[in-house]
């Protein structure tokens, strides 16, 4: 009996022992099992601020909260302002979380820095679901040992002592292939004696529930980084799949050595998102993704990717310069069709270039984006192909600049434009508006050239101003010859064309000179470019105001104003950010801030616009905000001048 009693203690002191050794390597794999997460969570984070341009906190912090379980969010800019913020109540710490904290796991938050686009995340992970689940196999690791501790009890001599150890080790066995995370060997169940039958089940079904949940959280975690590269519009890889995918074909594969690569550049897209919308916009964006996917379809092996908001790009391994002309004949000839359907000035331009391996990204990239320009140079949904591959990078930059440069002063020396309105819509009597002067330009062939290309490539070679005065003097001269005194009129002026001295000398002269055309003018120009330079901007609202005309702060919203910049430079009204607008009915917090905005701008006599209305839900929430005037394509579309 004394010995059977010291066998007892032995084998419970063992148990104990036991507990405390599964219990401490149980604590290491938990801690390692949520620094994983965390690991994997913050990886997500990086690969989410670099694979898209970030317009506004609520669209990542949506995306964020799909793909991660938070108990905080914090998106702000460098800065320190704060532009998106969420705290779950705090929950009550179980004992699986006070263990791993006395172990030393710290539970904090983590940042993320974007330094291009000045966008820190700070954010901190919900891992109470993953707690409870090891909580649950912490249990049943202190009690397994202690109720084997006690098997002795119930054997009896020598065959009860090798039934025991038989147990002991298929147990152990078990539990080693649960820490392991390893699928647990169904024979070492088979070990176990008759009398332990029931044990055995309890062990099978632990292993099987514990393989189900890793593989489930292997394949989460899977799904987790395959949305990481995944553009959710077009359902195109991303930007960072596209350089892993470039760096492979780099390594010389006889299937991929060369190829063609091309950028198809989606050109109306900030167009629709002013005047039609921003689902408007992404519909279009989509569409052209499918066009591109049909005609890329029999070709082997090749790839699409969204590169950003705008671009799609394109690789074609194997595919000579030769066939690549027939593909972008086909590609403009899909294009052509769909602009008719979708009554566009034009769809989208492609620019293509040979590739071969060793070819450095940065240099495809920037010779595929020559390319583009000058194919925006010919007509509608215009190709280019660079042929050559190499040395001659800089060269097609210079000549795609002078083609661009030769359209500008063709489109200067002809007054190559074509004038269009989109009316701002009063929500009441009182409430002054206007109709805003939106510009289309034109080759020497009539055909209508991508307006923010131009734009951009006008700003790039010192020509925006020329063009600004161009557009001014097609107004005036428009408004006269057609009688429109009556009506009021926005001109949007680009900022350099603002800041410029020379010009704000013309401009007084001009409006002064058509003093009953001026009254009736309102300037637009964006937050941003105001923000440039205060003194010069207050220089240019007071010359407009002393010419009797209005100005309106446009895309307001999107950068951080104080209001004491508004009484100090006095704008007329100002012009709300299209993001604002989009799904308003439905978003409290652009409800509030839009309230919020509304109430301040008109204590101080500014008067307050929405663009980018799309629906009659989002007018009516506007106007029952006391919005001064909706624009956008649900309350009319541009029509000629």
């Amino acid at each position: 009996m004394k010995n059977f009693r010291t066998l007892l203690i032995a084998q419970l002191v063992a148990a104990l022992l036991l507990v405390v050794i599964l219990v401490l390597a149980f604590l290491q794999f938990g801690k390692q099992q949520l620094q994983q997460q965390e690991t994997q969570a913050q990886i997500v984070v990086e690969q989410m601020l670099s694979g898209q341009i970030i317009s506004d906190g609520k669209a990542l912090s949506r995306q964020l909260e799909r793909s991660l379980a938070l108990k905080s969010l914090q998106i702000s800019k460098l800065d320190g302002t704060i532009l998106y913020e969420q705290n779950s109540a705090p929950s009550q710490p179980n004992l699986m979380q006070r263990l791993l904290t006395v172990s030393g796991k710290v539970f904090q938050a983590q940042t993320v820095r974007d330094e291009q686009q000045e966008i820190r995340v700070r954010f901190e992970l919900n891992p109470q679901q993953q707690l409870q689940a090891l909580q649950n196999h912490l249990w049943l690791i202190v009690f397994l040992p202690l109720l084997l501790g006690w098997l002795p009890v119930f054997f009896v001599k020598s065959s009860m002592e090798r039934k025991y150890r038989r147990a002991a080790e298929a147990v152990n066995h078990a539990i080693e292939g649960f820490l392991n995370q390893q699928k647990p060997d169904n024979q070492a169940f088979q070990k176990l004696p008759a009398e332990f039958n029931d044990l055995a089940q309890a062990l099978q079904r632990l292993a099987a529930h514990t393989r189900q949940q890793y593989e489930k959280m292997t394949s989460d975690a899977q799904q987790i980084a395959e949305a990481a590269y995944k553009d959710q519009v077009t359902g195109l890889p991303n930007r960072n799949r596209f350089v892993q995918t470039y760096e492979e074909f780099s390594k010389g594969d006889s299937q991929t050595d060369f190829g063609i690569f091309a950028i198809t550049r989606c050109t109306e897209l900030q167009t629709l998102n002013q005047t039609r919308g921003f689902q408007e916009g992404d519909n279009y964006v989509s569409q052209v993704a499918d066009i591109i996917k049909k005609v890329t379809a029999t070709y082997k092996n090749a790839a699409l990717f969204r590169l950003n908001s705008s671009d799609v790009g394109i690789l074609l391994p194997r595919v000579t310069a030769k066939e690549a002309e027939n593909f972008a004949l086909q590609l403009q000839s899909r294009f052509n069709e769909y602009q008719k359907l979708a009554e566009l000035d034009s769809v989208a331009y492609t620019g293509l270039v040979s590739y071969e391996t060793g070819k450095a990204l940065g240099e495809l990239l920037a010779t595929a984006d020559t390319s583009i320009s000058l194919a925006q140079t010919k007509q509608p949904n215009a190709w280019h192909l660079q042929k050559e591959s190499s040395g001659l990078e800089n060269a097609s930059n210079s000549y795609g600049n002078q083609n661009w440069r030769n359209v500008i002063e063709d489109v200067l020396t002809n007054n190559r434009l074509t004038l269009l309105l989109q009316s701002i819509q009063p929500s009441s009597r009182a409430a002054k508006a206007y109709s805003e002067i939106l510009v289309r330009f034109k080759t020497h062939e009539d055909q209508i050239l991508p307006t923010a290309s131009f734009l951009a490539m006008a700003e790039k070679l010192d020509k925006i101003i020329a063009v600004d005065r161009m557009i001014i003097e097609t107004a005036l001269t428009t408004i006269k010859e057609r009688n429109m005194q009556d009506q009021y009129f926005g001109i949007n002026l680009s900022p350099r064309t603002v800041h410029d001295d020379q010009f704000v000398i013309w401009l007084e002269r001009r409006l002064l000179k058509d003093a009953n055309i001026a009254s009736k003018l309102v300037f637009e120009v964006s937050e941003f470019g105001l923000q440039q330079n205060l003194k010069t901007s207050k220089r240019f609202i007071d010359m407009v105001h002393r010419a009797g005309a209005r100005i309106t702060v446009e895309k307001f919203g999107v950068g951080i104003t104080s209001f004491k910049f508004f009484r100090d430079l006095k704008p007329d009204y100002v012009k709300m950010d299209g993001s604002y607008t989009r799904h308003i009915d439905s978003d409290k917090n652009n409800q509030y801030f839009m309230r919020l905005m509304i109430d301040l701008a008109h204590r101080i006599g500014v008067g307050v616009f929405a663009e980018s209305v799309e629906t009659q839900e989002e007018k009516h929430m506007l106007e029952s905000l006391f919005i001064d005037g909706n624009q956008g394509y649900y309350i009319g579309k541009p029509t000629p001048m």
